[in-house]
């Protein structure tokens, strides 16, 4: 068998050794399970093409050590008959769709097509047919690869089968290793920069892959097996505006979220401030209000601020509520080797994952502190498993940490966060890190009529511009009122004030700088 026979070639002792234990699990599945009680869930991405071909070897080892009496099978006798699985989306890469119908016609596999969701879909399936196991192309690193292990029942609630995950701890290098010593066929957009594929809407080139070519205005890139560093292989996974990036949108009086929010492209961020020493009133929190400055430059609604005090359960209750709620979170405070610093275990928690030991940041923290503080080396450089991606800049000494829609920033003051903050822009102009939209403008306006005068008109006034954040606040109870208009259309915000003014006396309203 041409898989088998490629990888017994091979000089690569650790291809060997992932490939072997791979068909290990293989073997053991189909020794519990019939051959028409297990499946194979496709979507024609390298993982899954890793798995395929690993499925036909280790079916073809089960069946020759079946039938090693009546002698060897042949290659051109041998198919794989697992079912398997494809399920079709519209929002699928052609590529992609092309890739798997072609590959399922070279190599024979019976093709169950579903359109529904992947929830929907499995109900059917098993509904129809005596599937017990199917077998994934899950790796460690990937969101939904929390808590597995190579033999795992489906979540509660799900319909009821085996997950079998034979490649569950293959790294990003070791999947290429197996694909080109192999020379199998995978999709082509792999040879185009792409590194990871989900939808058309979540997905681009990688941007680490990038050529630089002064002479054509259009972007090349070199294929995927050239990423470096296999951790940043979802870089190119970025959220577009269309389809909406987000379906939660909380209700406000007045602003863009008001309307029709999957129209006008807003983004929305929560920020988390972890401190026992601001709730105490101890120190002023100068850099919450900093950071909504910031988003709001960059054309983002932050919703929501809270600050948490530093224990592991408030913090993992507030980023679970707020990770499903808004599009990204930025949680600072409690990073570092005190005993308060407990942000990095309250983001593990929310997600469900461990703490473990990361030694690429762990490199970086013996680079910075040297032989100090030697008993919390190791804490530190414990990160939430699995989910965990870090954002590097040469000018940070420590790379910024990210799980999936939570930054983490370890900027203890001003100056840190602003420097923190301008990698990440950085970042994001060259990976598609964030999405960078038109930036918030404002106009003030202060009055000294009170406030039951401009009570009813500042009412209507939200009401004939819900595209704007109208609102109103006083510096001190006796200091004249103050109208602030926000929004990204400048002349929107000018019709806004010329509007109000007209309502009252020519010179009640002046405009502050």
């Amino acid at each position: 068998m041409e898989i088998d026979r490629a990888i017994r070639e091979s000089d690569d002792r650790r291809l060997k050794t992932k490939y072997n234990n791979a068909i290990y699990v293989i073997q053991r599945a189909l020794a519990l399970y019939p051959i028409e009680e297990v499946a194979f869930s496709f979507n024609g991405g390298k993982d899954s093409t890793v798995l395929l071909h690993l499925l036909r070897a280790g079916y073809f080892l089960h069946k020759e050590e079946q039938s090693r009496s009546n002698g060897d099978l042949m290659d051109r006798e041998f198919t794989c008959p697992i079912r398997t699985i494809y399920f079709e989306s519209s929002s699928a890469f052609p590529e992609i769709n092309s890739f798997t119908y072609e590959t399922a016609s070279t190599y024979g596999l019976q093709l169950d097509i579903i359109r529904l969701d992947f929830k929907a879909g499995l109900e059917a399936l098993l509904n129809s047919k005596p599937i017990r196991a199917i077998f994934l192309g899950v790796r460690i690193g990937d969101p939904t690869a929390v808590g597995q292990e190579q033999f795992s029942p489906s979540s509660p609630g799900w319909p009821p089968f085996m997950r079998v995950n034979p490649i569950l701890d293959w790294s990003y290098r070791d999947v290429w290793a197996f694909l080109l010593t192999c020379k199998v066929q995978y999709c082509s957009l792999y040879d185009q920069g792409y590194t990871s594929i989900g939808s058309i809407y979540d997905t681009v080139p990688n941007a680490l892959l990038c050529i630089g070519n002064s002479s054509s205005s259009k972007e090349e890139f070199r294929p995927a097996f050239l990423l470096s560093d296999g951790r940043l292989e979802r870089a190119g996974r970025v959220k577009k505006f269309s389809p909406p990036v987000c379906g939660h949108f909380p209700a406000v009086s007045n602003g863009p979220n008001s309307v029709d929010s999957h129209h006008s492209g807003t983004l929305t961020a929560s920020v988390i401030a972890v401190g026992d020493e601001i709730l105490f009133g101890n120190v002023e929190d100068q850099l919450g209000p900093l950071i909504c400055r910031k988003l709001h430059s960059i054309g983002w609604t932050v919703s929501q601020t809270a600050v948490i005090q530093n224990d592991i359960d408030s913090v993992a209750d507030e980023v679970e509520r707020l990770r499903s709620t808004t599009d990204m979170v930025y949680i600072y405070g409690g990073v570092g080797p005190l005993h308060s610093d407990v942000s990095l275990a309250g983001v593990a928690k929310a997600f469900g994952v461990r703490l473990a030991p990361d030694e690429e940041f762990e490199e970086h923290i013996r680079h910075l502190i040297g032989d100090h503080c030697t008993g919390h080396r190791n804490e530190m450089a414990q990160l939430p498993e699995g989910i965990t991606e870090l954002l590097h800049h040469e000018k940070l000494p420590v790379p910024l940490i990210k799980c999936q829609n939570v930054i983490i920033l370890s900027a203890t003051n001003v100056t840190e966060l602003d420097k923190q903050w301008d990698c990440l822009i950085e970042l994001t102009k060259s990976t598609g890190l964030l999405i960078l939209t038109e930036p918030f403008v404002s106009k003030r306006l202060t009055t000294n009529l009170s406030d039951v005068e401009t009570a009813q008109p500042l009412s209507k006034l939200c009401l004939e511009f819900p595209d704007l954040y109208i609102g109103c606040y006083r510096k001190s109870r006796l200091g004249p009122l103050i109208i602030s208009f926000e929004g990204k259309d400048q002349a929107r915000i000018e019709s806004a004030a010329e509007s109000l003014c007209k309502k009252f006396h020519p010179g009640a309203f002046s405009e502050i700088n």
